[in-house]
């Protein structure tokens, strides 16, 4: 059985983690198919968006800890540097946009990478936990990056000393995901959501996004600068030229993602 599913329909990736009995929580062949099915959907030039998703109750229960502390087992090391960074650094530098649909709890590593995609939505069933506290260890995965960012220094700090549980409404409202919907609409809002951004000018999306990554380090004259190089840039694609067409002769714009 394979721990990731992934299914290509009208310009989307659909990656399915599928190890339900485990709460979907990561070993190493898990891992290293999640980096693989990510490669694979950027380097696909018809895929235009990916969309993370799992099945069954949880969304992801972070580290299976059973592989961690076995005799002669993977490092914890070897499972942060090998399995979880590469995993948050290709979601991040993929230049396609990335929307994690949250199907139920989301702990640990878990909740760190599904708050590492681009548009983050939850079933109202959902909860995001930064449970590492809870065993002695540090929020990883660019937990520490990516919270506080996310929700402010304080609320961060607080969440992921206390480890206390986010329930879909409550991470909605401090702005830790972008939306939640009801356990009956839920799939299909999301897949929603995941059709739009495929459908639009994606070259321009994946700049953005480029431009909202370099925005953490960057001072503000830095980033104009790099605005403008980056306008440029979107200045040359076909769906800059379509767009522009489209407006001029009041039609619907038909964007191809080049």
């Amino acid at each position: 059985m394979s721990f990731i599913l992934v299914e290509k329909n009208h310009s989307i990736a659909k990656i399915t983690l599928n190890r339900p009995e485990k709460f979907n929580s990561f070993c190493r062949e898990m891992a290293l198919d999640l980096q693989n099915a990510l490669d694979d959907a950027n380097d696909d030039n018809t895929i235009r968006c990916i969309y993370i998703t799992a099945i069954g109750k949880a969304f992801c229960a972070g580290q299976d800890l059973a592989e961690a502390i076995e005799d002669n087992g993977i490092e914890l090391a070897q499972i942060v540097t090998e399995h979880y960074n590469p995993i948050i650094e290709k979601m991040r530098t993929i230049e396609k946009p990335v929307v994690c649909a949250v199907n139920g709890v989301a702990a640990g590593a878990g909740a760190n990478i599904a708050l590492a995609g681009d548009i983050v939505v939850a079933t109202e069933s959902a909860s995001f936990i930064q449970a590492f506290s809870k065993i002695g260890l540090i929020p990883d995965s660019g937990g520490t990056f990516f919270l506080p960012r996310l929700v402010g220094f304080q609320k961060a700090t607080a969440l992921m000393m206390l480890g206390d549980k986010v329930i879909a409404e409550e991470a909605e409202r401090i702005g830790m995901i972008y939306k939640f919907f009801s356990n009956e609409t839920f799939v299909e809002e999301s897949w929603k959501i995941a059709t739009t951004l495929a459908s639009m000018p994606t070259v321009g999306l994946g700049l953005t996004k480029r431009l909202l990554n370099h925005s953490y380090d960057n001072d503000l004259i830095e980033q104009l600068e790099m605005e403008c190089d980056v306008q440029i840039e979107a200045s040359g694609t076909y769906d800059y030229q379509e767009g522009v067409n489209a407006f001029l002769e009041k039609r619907k714009p038909i964007f191809k993602g080049e």
